[in-house]
């Protein structure tokens, strides 16, 4: 079992490992956040990787948006194709550790970020997410839809095991078998919105 810390992802981008990278935003959390209203959110992405989303969020009008990954390649390679975005204060890039991050936001999207820690590490990471949502603030995603193994990462996972370490800290508004993943991805998926309590 590798040690998924930061030098296991930089060298992963190194190499050009990354099957996880689409090449462009998630559609389910593209059509998710078209619908918010409040364009003013303040979003959180860890383990965010190139930060395709974010480009298509400041696209749709959303203007404060926290990358945050461990590896510093893809942030700079971010940071050198989207400069304006980031000169501009709209994209923040930071380059640390999701479970020693410290500040609060509105909501918080997770793609491919949950899978790739340990599983032993589930429960830190649903802690860890309420203490850096503000009160009513959500968390909405994708989560993998098929057993978990010790073989990852991406590590996998159900629904009952999923409620087993979220409900304990939200309400769980959507947990269900996402309707729109991208072909490679499909009936492999379950998209889930959970809210910190006011």
């Amino acid at each position: 079992m590798p040690t998924l810390n930061g030098i296991y992802w930089e060298n992963r981008y190194q190499k050009g490992d990354t099957g996880w990278d689409m090449g462009s935003a998630s559609t389910p959390l593209l059509d998710y956040c078209s619908q918010l209203s409040n364009r003013d959110l303040k979003i959180l992405i860890p383990g965010c990787g190139n930060g395709h989303e974010a480009v298509a969020l400041v696209a749709l009008g959303f203007k404060n948006i926290t990358l945050l990954d461990v590896a510093p390649s893809p942030l700079e390679n971010f940071k050198e194709t989207n400069f304006e975005l980031v000169a501009s204060g709209k994209v923040t890039l930071l380059c640390e550790d999701f479970f020693s991050h410290q500040n609060t936001y509105d909501l918080i999207l997770e793609q491919t970020f949950f899978c790739a820690i340990h599983p032993a590490e589930r429960d830190q990471y649903a802690k860890a997410m309420f203490n850096l949502l503000k009160p009513e603030g959500k968390l909405a995603g994708l989560l993998f839809n098929f057993q978990l193994t010790e073989e990852g990462p991406p590590f996998g996972g159900d629904k009952e095991g999923y409620v087993g370490h979220f409900a304990p800290y939200f309400q769980i508004h959507t947990l269900a078998p996402c309707h729109n993943s991208i072909k490679p991805r499909e009936g492999r998926e379950l998209f889930f919105i959970l809210q910190k309590p006011a």
